[in-house]
């Protein structure tokens, strides 16, 4: 197995391994990688390290430059202008896509344009269009709705950056259950992200609350505490408490371990 490191390049959502040669990199090191687009720029994820990786990895050619830095952002402002003419097209076209991005490689040897879409489009029309405009190599990428807020970058209703653009490398499944196991109202409008999907931190806690859920006893079970038997009240996971009430009507808390 070769030595590489894993690096993450445009919007991708896997690493790509690559030779790092005799430069000394380390993670979050911005470097241009020689790809089969031609070059392109990316940061270093993993560090170097023996990886089994079918066919030829690809080569780091160096560390990103100040020079390079700034060749980046014409690229991306470059990008930009070309949003208007791209938008136009979708919309002449009829078709039922929603333009996200448009990236460019690092010599401008080959334009990615991110969509979303519901289902699957025809755009080889839209291409024939826009290549003759563009004067470069496009390549449609469909996205879905969590890809595009990782990439375009929004709040969340916590008021902080969304974590899929903050720290997130992947995505995990998120379900209802989730949120009825952390007691939260079931209301869609209130455990959804901006994606319109369930919010993913919905899943960061959801081992916790699982596994305190059944170490608790369920609420009206029958109980027997140091006074005496009741029905249980209510509990409290991260005190790991229990209240009890009994016959007369009078309540008790008591810790779990004190409940049989």
């Amino acid at each position: 197995m070769p030595l590489a490191v894993g690096v993450l390049i445009r919007r991708t959502k896997e690493l790509i391994y690559c030779d790092a040669g005799s430069a000394d990199i380390s993670v979050n090191s911005a470097v241009l990688v020689e790809t089969e687009n031609g070059m392109e720029a990316g940061v270093v994820m993993q560090p170097e390290q023996m990886v089994n990786v079918k066919g030829q990895l690809r080569k780091i050619a160096r560390l990103c430059t100040a020079e390079d830095f700034r060749h980046i952002k014409r690229n991306k402002e470059a990008a930009q202008k070309l949003l208007p003419v791209i938008i136009e097209k979708i919309e002449n076209s009829g078709l039922k896509m929603n333009l996200s991005m448009v990236e460019y490689t690092f010599e401008r040897m080959k334009l990615f344009i991110y969509y979303t879409a519901d289902e699957r489009v025809d755009f080889r029309d839209l291409l024939k269009e826009l290549g003759p405009i563009l004067k470069t190599r496009i390549q449609m990428v469909q996205i879905g709705v969590r890809d595009e807020v990782k990439i375009l970058g929004s709040l969340g209703h916590c008021g902080q950056i969304c974590c899929c653009q903050r720290f997130l490398k992947d995505f995990t499944s998120v379900t209802g259950d989730m949120a009825k196991e952390q007691n939260l109202t079931v209301n869609p409008a209130k455990i959804s992200g901006v994606c319109g999907r369930l919010m993913c931190c919905l899943a960061f806690e959801h081992c916790f609350y699982a596994d305190m859920n059944k170490k608790m006893p369920r609420i009206n079970s029958n109980v027997m505490t140091p006074d005496g038997k009741g029905k249980v009240f209510g509990t409290d996971i991260f005190k790991s408490e229990v209240t009890v009430q009994f016959n007369d009507g009078k309540t008790g808390k008591y810790n779990l371990k004190e409940i049989k």
